[in-house]
């Protein structure tokens, strides 16, 4: 599965390291606004979210919340942008 950034108005862009290995923290807190955090979706893929999406009121995520329901039974629900990436690309 390529990199995509699932956004809260419901696009998936396409995206990949700046450096073309991983993202660096910096670069994934971009992506999220914030400080991060990571979900494990499955063997391969990961999601980063913002750790503190909810406590600032970011707008709910519908595909995030979508794809991780998928891989995991949750009642859980994501804001913000979110990262979903393959654990290669995070160190």
């Amino acid at each position: 599965m390529a990199d995509k950034i699932h956004t809260t108005s419901g696009k998936r862009i396409v995206v990949e390291p700046k450096n073309g290995k991983y993202y660096t923290l910096e670069e994934m807190q971009e992506i999220v606004g914030g400080y991060i955090e990571i979900i494990w979706l499955d063997r391969d893929d990961y999601m980063v979210i913002n750790e503190e999406g909810k406590l600032n009121g970011l707008p709910y995520n519908t595909s995030a919340t979508a794809l991780l329901r998928c891989v995991r039974p949750t009642d859980d629900f994501i804001v913000g942008d979110a990262l979903v990436c393959h654990k290669s690309h995070l160190r």
